[in-house]
């Protein structure tokens, strides 16, 4: 007489649990397999049956069963401690990671490589502390904390305008981008291939620079610009004018704009005066990222100037008119989310951290 099935009973919630498992492609092979025994034994299946339709030996069958009959789901995970020891000292780890801001006599940071040396193991083992602790020695970010004494009031003033934007209103982001070098390179540029990117020379010819101004509407991405070949305030206030001009007179004008004097000159202030439905929203000192033109400037940068080559001034400047009349086809809008609490909040903590490290 045969000898009966053994049976393994699962709840609702561990039968979907298992089902999950064994189909989740996000789930480790050697999950899914230990969820797919244990639902063919759940279904009355022999554990011959099962070791032949998963392909593992009747010992591993054998084992996740008993596992799961006396600890469900939790017996299918493996223990801690099991697996691969480590192969490294703990010193060279604890060394790896206390040394990272430590960098040997004239770098100012360790290499991988350098690291291993100074250490006695492989580069590879360094990367892979690195890896886990998230140290991140060659990367570098730029900041600068504004000294501005009218900070705050001047940063919740911008966060309003981009958070509520005004009825019956224009909000613009202005800026000028300065220096826009015409670079003409000194061979022709190889273009991108199969088999090999695309190439540039790292010489070229110098015909001059120009400056351009833009206002990005913050409600739907346009742009109003120009271009100029110089920044002073006489150019400034052609700008204005344009904007005047290209925008419907029955809206008022929010601009944000930052510091630079040419913006604050005597006639720039008696136009503004005259025209009362331009109001100037100046952004803290040090503080250009809360302008959202600055982001499309360097998207600008990016797609249009680094890469170019040029033989005149007038070439860039209609090369960066053509990049924005395609741009106003299709506008992108940027739009701000960050909490101000949450900037301020970052903001007070590099001031500490900075404070620590000047003080200590």
């Amino acid at each position: 007489m045969a000898r009966p099935i053994s049976l393994i009973e699962a709840t609702p919630d561990e039968l979907a649990e298992l089902r999950r498992r064994a189909r989740a492609t996000t789930s480790t092979q050697r999950d899914g397999l230990r969820a797919r025994i244990v639902l063919s034994r759940v279904e009355g299946k022999k554990e011959e049956d099962v070791a032949a339709e998963v392909g593992v030996s009747l010992n591993t069958v054998s084992l996740w069963s008993r596992r799961f009959e006396a600890q469900g789901l939790e017996g299918l995970i493996d223990k801690a401690g099991r697996g691969r020891k480590a192969s490294l000292p703990l010193d060279k780890v604890r060394q790896a990671i206390t040394t990272v801001t430590q960098p040997p006599p004239g770098r100012q940071r360790w290499s991988t490589r350098s690291m291993a040396s100074a250490l006695g193991i492989s580069h590879q083992s360094v990367h892979s502390i690195w890896s886990k602790n998230d140290l991140k020695p060659h990367l570098t970010r730029t900041f600068k904390i504004s000294n501005d004494p009218r900070f705050e009031d001047k940063f919740w003033d911008i966060i309003g305008l981009y958070l509520y934007p005004p009825d019956k209103a224009l909000v613009l982001c202005c800026d000028e981008k300065s220096q826009c070098q015409a670079l003409e390179r000194t061979q022709p540029c190889l273009p991108l291939g199969i088999g090999h990117i695309r190439t540039k020379t790292h010489d070229y010819r110098r015909h001059g620079t120009l400056t351009l101004f833009a206002a990005l509407n913050y409600l739907d991405g346009k742009l109003i610009s120009r271009t100029e070949l110089r920044h002073t305030h006489v150019e400034w206030l052609r700008f204005l004018k344009q904007i005047h001009r290209e925008t419907p007179k029955k809206l008022a004008i929010h601009v944000i704009a930052d510091n630079y004097a040419t913006q604050k000159h005597k006639n720039v202030k008696e136009w503004l005066a005259k025209h009362p439905r331009f109001q100037m929203h100046f952004t803290p000192t040090s503080s250009s990222w809360m302008n959202l033109v600055e982001r499309f400037f360097g998207e600008l940068t990016a797609d249009c100037i680094r890469d170019g080559s040029f033989q005149s001034v007038a070439e860039l400047a209609k090369s960066i008119m053509d990049y924005l009349a395609a741009r106003n086809q299709d506008p992108k809008r940027y739009v701000w989310k960050a909490k101000g609490a949450e900037i301020l909040e970052k903001i007070e903590r590099a001031k500490m951290a900075l404070e620590a490290v000047t003080t200590g």
